[in-house]
Protein backbone atom coordinates (compact mmCIF):
# COMPACT_ATOMS: atom_id res chain seq x y z
CA UNK A 1 0.00 0.00 0.00
CA UNK A 2 1.38 3.74 -1.25
CA UNK A 3 2.33 5.38 2.23
CA UNK A 4 1.57 8.99 2.55
CA UNK A 5 3.57 11.43 4.01
CA UNK A 6 3.12 12.28 7.79
CA UNK A 7 3.17 16.16 8.86
CA UNK A 8 1.46 17.66 12.00
CA UNK A 9 0.83 21.37 13.28
CA UNK A 10 4.54 21.15 14.14
CA UNK A 11 5.85 21.41 10.72
CA UNK A 12 3.95 24.62 9.71
CA UNK A 13 4.30 28.02 11.39
CA UNK A 14 2.33 30.39 11.38
CA UNK A 15 4.02 34.01 11.75
CA UNK A 16 1.49 36.68 11.34
CA UNK A 17 -2.45 36.75 11.53
CA UNK A 18 -4.67 39.51 10.77
CA UNK A 19 -8.54 39.84 9.85
CA UNK A 20 -8.75 40.71 6.19
CA UNK A 21 -12.92 41.06 6.73
CA UNK A 22 -15.53 40.53 9.41
CA UNK A 23 -19.65 40.77 7.83
CA UNK A 24 -21.76 38.12 7.82
CA UNK A 25 -18.31 35.86 7.47
CA UNK A 26 -14.65 36.17 7.98
CA UNK A 27 -11.40 36.69 5.99
CA UNK A 28 -8.31 35.68 8.08
CA UNK A 29 -5.43 36.65 6.25
CA UNK A 30 -2.07 34.71 7.54
CA UNK A 31 1.78 34.79 6.93
CA UNK A 32 3.67 31.04 7.14
CA UNK A 33 5.85 28.19 6.48
CA UNK A 34 5.44 24.44 5.90
CA UNK A 35 8.06 21.85 5.62
CA UNK A 36 8.67 20.23 2.26
CA UNK A 37 8.45 17.20 0.99
CA UNK A 38 12.30 17.40 -0.19
CA UNK A 39 13.27 18.58 3.15
CA UNK A 40 13.68 22.14 4.28
CA UNK A 41 11.00 24.95 4.65
CA UNK A 42 9.25 26.85 1.99
CA UNK A 43 9.36 30.72 1.50
CA UNK A 44 7.40 32.83 3.31
CA UNK A 45 3.57 32.43 2.37
CA UNK A 46 0.46 34.72 2.28
CA UNK A 47 -2.88 32.99 2.31
CA UNK A 48 -6.61 34.48 2.79
CA UNK A 49 -8.84 31.71 5.01
CA UNK A 50 -12.94 32.06 4.99
CA UNK A 51 -13.80 31.04 8.25
CA UNK A 52 -17.82 30.40 7.97
CA UNK A 53 -17.68 28.10 11.19
CA UNK A 54 -18.79 24.21 10.48
CA UNK A 55 -21.48 22.67 9.28
CA UNK A 56 -24.27 19.56 9.07
CA UNK A 57 -25.56 17.90 6.09
CA UNK A 58 -28.35 15.72 6.26
CA UNK A 59 -29.83 13.17 4.36
CA UNK A 60 -33.58 11.97 5.52
CA UNK A 61 -34.91 8.67 4.20
CA UNK A 62 -38.39 6.70 4.57
CA UNK A 63 -37.53 3.65 4.22
CA UNK A 64 -42.08 3.18 4.05
CA UNK A 65 -42.28 5.66 1.26
CA UNK A 66 -38.72 4.85 -0.33
CA UNK A 67 -38.34 8.52 -0.56
CA UNK A 68 -35.87 11.17 0.39
CA UNK A 69 -36.86 14.41 1.53
CA UNK A 70 -35.11 17.06 0.31
CA UNK A 71 -35.00 20.54 -0.53
CA UNK A 72 -34.57 23.35 -3.30
CA UNK A 73 -33.63 26.83 -2.62
CA UNK A 74 -32.01 30.39 -4.25
CA UNK A 75 -27.88 30.13 -4.16
CA UNK A 76 -26.32 33.55 -5.17
CA UNK A 77 -23.02 31.18 -5.73
CA UNK A 78 -24.60 29.10 -8.38
CA UNK A 79 -25.61 32.35 -11.16
CA UNK A 80 -22.18 32.09 -12.47
CA UNK A 81 -22.92 28.86 -13.92
CA UNK A 82 -26.18 27.55 -13.45
CA UNK A 83 -29.36 28.29 -15.68
CA UNK A 84 -31.38 27.50 -12.75
CA UNK A 85 -29.66 28.98 -9.66
CA UNK A 86 -32.60 27.71 -7.37
CA UNK A 87 -30.74 24.13 -6.68
CA UNK A 88 -32.04 20.88 -5.29
CA UNK A 89 -29.86 20.21 -1.94
CA UNK A 90 -29.82 18.66 1.10
CA UNK A 91 -31.17 19.76 4.15
CA UNK A 92 -27.89 21.70 6.33
CA UNK A 93 -26.80 24.42 8.72
CA UNK A 94 -24.16 25.76 10.74
CA UNK A 95 -23.40 24.17 13.89
CA UNK A 96 -23.26 27.77 16.04
CA UNK A 97 -21.71 27.51 20.03
CA UNK A 98 -23.67 25.62 22.34
CA UNK A 99 -25.08 22.88 19.46
CA UNK A 100 -23.55 19.76 18.94
CA UNK A 101 -23.90 18.35 15.05
CA UNK A 102 -26.89 16.22 16.27
CA UNK A 103 -28.72 18.95 17.64
CA UNK A 104 -28.09 20.99 14.61
CA UNK A 105 -29.79 18.22 12.18
CA UNK A 106 -32.81 17.93 14.56
CA UNK A 107 -33.16 21.98 14.10
CA UNK A 108 -32.61 22.34 10.68
CA UNK A 109 -34.97 19.35 10.13
CA UNK A 110 -37.71 21.35 11.54
CA UNK A 111 -37.01 24.86 10.14
CA UNK A 112 -35.97 23.67 6.97
CA UNK A 113 -38.41 20.86 6.14
CA UNK A 114 -41.52 20.35 8.64
CA UNK A 115 -39.79 17.04 9.68
CA UNK A 116 -38.21 15.33 12.11
CA UNK A 117 -36.46 12.67 12.58
CA UNK A 118 -34.95 8.88 14.09
CA UNK A 119 -32.07 6.62 14.08
CA UNK A 120 -29.96 9.85 13.09
CA UNK A 121 -26.28 8.77 12.70
CA UNK A 122 -22.95 10.43 11.28
CA UNK A 123 -21.71 8.65 8.07
CA UNK A 124 -18.93 10.90 7.09
CA UNK A 125 -17.37 14.42 7.31
CA UNK A 126 -15.20 16.08 5.14
CA UNK A 127 -13.62 19.72 4.36
CA UNK A 128 -15.17 21.40 1.85
CA UNK A 129 -12.42 23.57 0.11
CA UNK A 130 -9.77 23.07 2.01
CA UNK A 131 -7.65 25.68 -0.27
CA UNK A 132 -9.84 29.13 0.77
CA UNK A 133 -11.55 27.61 4.15
CA UNK A 134 -11.64 25.90 7.44
CA UNK A 135 -15.08 24.67 6.90
CA UNK A 136 -15.94 20.73 7.83
CA UNK A 137 -18.70 19.61 7.03
CA UNK A 138 -20.48 16.33 8.95
CA UNK A 139 -22.88 14.07 6.77
CA UNK A 140 -25.91 12.54 8.39
CA UNK A 141 -28.15 9.96 7.79
CA UNK A 142 -31.94 9.75 9.31
CA UNK A 143 -35.08 8.04 9.45
CA UNK A 144 -37.95 10.51 8.65
CA UNK A 145 -42.09 10.00 7.92
CA UNK A 146 -41.79 11.37 4.29
CA UNK A 147 -45.42 11.70 4.23
CA UNK A 148 -45.45 15.12 6.08
CA UNK A 149 -43.02 16.82 4.00
CA UNK A 150 -44.46 19.62 2.40
CA UNK A 151 -44.64 22.95 1.50
CA UNK A 152 -42.22 25.94 1.69
CA UNK A 153 -40.23 26.64 5.02
CA UNK A 154 -37.52 28.81 6.19
CA UNK A 155 -36.41 30.98 8.92
CA UNK A 156 -37.85 34.68 7.85
CA UNK A 157 -34.97 36.66 9.42
CA UNK A 158 -32.48 34.57 7.72
CA UNK A 159 -34.23 35.38 4.08
CA UNK A 160 -34.84 31.22 3.64
CA UNK A 161 -37.38 30.33 1.12
CA UNK A 162 -37.25 26.61 1.20
CA UNK A 163 -39.21 24.40 -0.90
CA UNK A 164 -39.60 20.65 0.06
CA UNK A 165 -38.99 17.86 -2.67
CA UNK A 166 -40.50 13.97 -1.75
CA UNK A 167 -38.13 12.05 -4.11
CA UNK A 168 -38.03 8.39 -5.04
CA UNK A 169 -34.97 7.06 -4.28
CA UNK A 170 -34.51 5.84 -7.75
CA UNK A 171 -35.29 9.35 -8.95
CA UNK A 172 -32.60 10.57 -6.73
CA UNK A 173 -30.23 8.32 -8.27
CA UNK A 174 -30.67 9.73 -11.54
CA UNK A 175 -30.41 13.24 -9.99
CA UNK A 176 -27.68 12.28 -9.34
CA UNK A 177 -26.42 10.91 -12.06
CA UNK A 178 -27.68 13.28 -14.68
CA UNK A 179 -26.72 16.44 -12.60
CA UNK A 180 -29.82 17.77 -11.36
CA UNK A 181 -27.98 17.41 -7.88
CA UNK A 182 -25.00 19.58 -8.30
CA UNK A 183 -23.96 20.69 -5.14
CA UNK A 184 -20.87 18.92 -3.03
CA UNK A 185 -23.01 18.24 -0.19
CA UNK A 186 -25.87 16.63 -1.70
CA UNK A 187 -23.40 14.72 -4.15
CA UNK A 188 -21.45 13.33 -1.18
CA UNK A 189 -24.59 12.58 1.06
CA UNK A 190 -26.38 10.59 -1.73
CA UNK A 191 -22.91 8.63 -3.49
CA UNK A 192 -22.17 7.46 0.29
CA UNK A 193 -25.88 6.12 1.01
CA UNK A 194 -25.92 4.32 -2.54
CA UNK A 195 -22.60 3.26 -1.93
CA UNK A 196 -23.66 2.15 1.27
CA UNK A 197 -27.42 1.34 0.08
CA UNK A 198 -28.27 -1.75 1.90
CA UNK A 199 -26.23 -1.37 5.48
CA UNK A 200 -28.06 1.97 5.73
CA UNK A 201 -31.57 0.90 4.72
CA UNK A 202 -31.19 -2.19 7.79
CA UNK A 203 -29.81 0.15 9.84
CA UNK A 204 -32.67 2.52 9.32
CA UNK A 205 -35.39 -0.10 9.92
CA UNK A 206 -34.43 -1.15 12.88
CA UNK A 207 -35.65 -0.49 16.31
CA UNK A 208 -34.64 2.94 17.56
Amino acid sequence: MMKIQRFTHDDVQVTHTETAYRGFFKMMRYQLQHKLFAGGWSKSIQREMFERGHAVALLPYDPVTDEFVLIQQFRLGAMATCDNPWLVEVIAGMIDEGYSAEDVCHKEAMEEAGISLTHLQRVTSYLSSPGGTTERIDIFVARTDSRVADGVHGCIDEAEDIKVLRVKREDARQWLNNGIMNNAAGIIALQHFFLNEAKLINALNTHA
